[in-house]
């Protein structure tokens, strides 16, 4: 398996020069160094561009990650190059494809032509792969030049993992050739197998149910991977969109990559789905696995951040014993595309591949027009730059198409009498995706590229009939957000890191105070932590206490109706109503319906005041044109925050 090059030549003709990795230059006879290059939650980023802002962009693009990829494999002296999952779905790009465009026999998904240029070894299948539904999904990996691959997604369950009949092949057995420290080719088994969270069949249920089912990622690989020992694997490498969560396995947890890592017969695991990048700061002190010695669950493993920010890479140093290959050491890193300067800019550190952008350019062009058609018009400016901290415009706006599409769909029915509310989170709110990614249109016309930004992923409407009770519940659930604040305290951290910015529900029809004083209620995954606690305060309908037995119906989406989140009220078992429509194709209705929009936020929540203290908060730089038009907030500048952001103090 020497220095391969790409079907269409990508490679052909550099004259660029690249020191060897110390495995291929230490390498006797009797050992070979084997490179695995990870891709991973590429979410549809092909180029290098910003089709929300329309604009290039030097973080994002499979087309600048295949620099890497011509770079990492000239280091080496064998490599296997893998996908990790979440490409399907994530940008314009991929709605474009999906609803617009649509697969037929003829048509090939741009980022499978990408992949193919790029000459992939195999990938697996994450849990975004599967929000077009099923038939999209597998029209679009058939034209794959690459086995893709996924264990614990069934069509049939049998009585055990190994009896069971998967969406795709379960696992690989790649028969390839190595060229060890002497020159001589021997050959070797590389076992390759994929897992994807289970909560697939709650996030997307309506494309899922009836058609597939789930088991649990480390159960799944226990019963598997004898069997690809058994079958001559020699090296066995877990695909697994699956991020490094806690150390101890629970049964069918989402984050699953430690306890996966701690299967034996398991070589090296590539990891993802969190957005985070592993080897790195992210996980310092995060308990079963060492940044340093780059390992998971004593594994070595990776995870290669998001959009094609960064290249992961397992250098493994195989030593032939008897007729076969082991892992005598291993070396890991994420190699990044850009550099954050300390003035905020960015520095690229490599250019696009020509013949990435030269095999999807026609999708390109054809997005950028489906971007760019406007559908109405906002008198007021919609951003996000201050969506975690107070009632803002960009969630306003999808409140208000929610309420809008299900009076409609409510009128004359049995539930038309009962009060309705919407519920809505930011979605684009900074954190991981760093101090650019954030809403920012200005007044004036609204394009469809706009509603994308204002909704990142194709939910659909729901609703769900609760009670008073449980919409207090669901607010105290949203309330994990902030940081417990001592009274009187200066400059205390308000926002938990951790802590999703998609589940800061804001419910509209209601109107609260949040009590930063108390602690709080719900943990991060949705568990009661402190049954007493009660954050959400002075919770009002139409001016009055809100009355726990009074009955409501909330506007949502599918994912948080079915139980994403686990918030109160939210379990799958309170909707009343399911929509056809994606919440994006309901905004673009309500704005071509009303012509002009004007989407100010109403101020319907707020923190409770507490007398002497203040907090601080990080968003984007742009966010100080509008710090004097946040309703109910004191807000002021505090200088830099880290990694680009600007800081801001808020007066309790």
């Amino acid at each position: 398996m020497a220095i391969r090059l790409t079907r269409r030549g990508f490679l052909a003709g550099t004259s660029a020069a690249f020191a060897m990795h110390p495995f291929s230059v230490r390498a006797q006879a009797g050992q070979a160094h084997l490179r695995l290059l990870e891709t991973t939650d590429i979410h549809m980023h092909i180029w290098p561009y910003d089709y929300y802002s329309d604009q290039p962009v030097d973080t994002v693009g499979l087309a600048r990650t295949a620099a890497l990829v011509e770079q990492i494999r000239s280091e080496a002296t064998n490599s296997l190059l893998l996908d990790n999952g979440d490409f399907l779905q994530g940008n314009p790009m991929g709605d474009y494809m999906a609803y617009e465009k649509g697969m037929d026999d003829e048509t090939v998904h741009p980022i499978i032509e990408a992949f193919n240029v790029l000459n992939y070894d195999a990938g697996t299948i994450g849990n975004h792969e599967f929000n077009y539904g099923l038939d999209f999904l597998m029209k679009s990996v058939d034209d794959a030049a690459f086995p893709i691959v996924l264990a614990n997604v069934v069509t049939t369950m049998g009585a055990t993992p190994l009896e069971d009949e998967t969406l795709v092949p379960p696992y690989v057995i790649l028969d390839r050739e190595l060229t060890d420290g002497s020159g001589e080719s021997f050959p070797i088994r590389i076992g390759l197998i994929g897992f994807t969270p289970p909560q697939i069949m709650t996030w997307d249920r309506q494309h899922l149910e009836g058609q597939v089912e789930v088991r649990d990622i480390v159960e799944t690989a226990r019963a598997y991977i004898p069997r690809m020992r058994e079958e001559g694997a020699e090296i066995i490498v877990a695909l697994a969109h699956s991020g490094i969560g806690a150390a101890e396995h629970e049964p069918m947890m989402e984050n699953a990559a430690i306890p996966l890592a701690e299967v034996e017969g398991i070589d090296a695991v590539l990891t993802g789905h969190s957005h985070l990048v592993f080897p790195g700061p992210d996980y310092a002190d995060w308990p079963g696995v060492d940044v340093e010695a780059g390992t998971i669950g004593g594994k070595p493993g990776v995870m290669a951040g998001f959009w094609g920010s960064h290249m992961g890479l397992i250098d493994l140093m195989l030593e032939r014993d008897g007729n076969s290959w082991r892992v005598a050491d291993a070396m890991v890193e994420a190699r990044p595309i850009f550099q954050r300067e300390e003035d905020r800019s960015i520095t690229p550190l490599v250019e696009n591949v020509a013949a990435v952008t030269e095999a999807t350019e026609e999708e390109h062009e054809a997005t950028l027009a489906y971007v760019r058609a406007e559908v109405g018009q906002t008198d007021a400016p919609l951003h996000s730059y201050f969506a975690l901290v107070a009632d803002d415009p960009s969630v306003q706006i999808v409140s208000n198409a929610q309420l809008w599409y299900l009076e409609q769909q409510l009128a004359g029915g049995e539930h038309a009498d009962l009060p309705l509310l919407s519920a809505a989170a930011p979605f684009k709110a900074g954190g991981r995706g760093g101090p650019e990614y954030y809403t920012d249109v200005a007044a004036g016309p609204v394009a469809i590229k706009n509603v994308a930004d204002l909704y990142l992923y194709p939910n659909t409407v729901r609703a769900v009939r609760i009670t008073g009770q449980q919409v207090k519940d669901w607010l105290e659930r949203s309330a994990g957000m902030f940081n417990q604040i001592t009274p009187g305290e200066a400059d205390q951290v308000l926002l938990n890191p951790d802590f999703p910015s998609y589940n800061f529900d804001v419910i509209d029809g209601v109107s609260y105070q949040i009590d930063l004083s108390q602690p709080n209620r719900f943990d991060r995954d949705g568990n009661v932590v402190n049954e007493g606690a009660n954050r959400i305060v002075n919770l009002t309908y139409q001016g009055e206490p809100i009355d726990p037995a009074q009955e409501f119906v909330v506007a949502t989406n599918n994912y948080r109706a079915s139980g994403g989140g686990n918030f109160p009220g939210a379990q799958g078992d309170t909707i009343i109503f399911e929509g056809p429509d994606t919440n994006r194709d309901v905004i673009v209705r309500y704005l071509n319906d009303q012509g002009t929009v004007s989407p100010s936020a109403d101020g319907n929540w707020s923190f409770a005041p507490m007398e002497g203290t203040s907090v601080l908060f990080d968003t984007g730089p742009g966010g100080a044109q509008y710090m004097e038009a946040v309703p109910n907030i004191r807000i002021e500048p505090a200088g830099d925050g880290p990694d680009g952001f600007a800081r801001f103090r808020i007066l309790l």
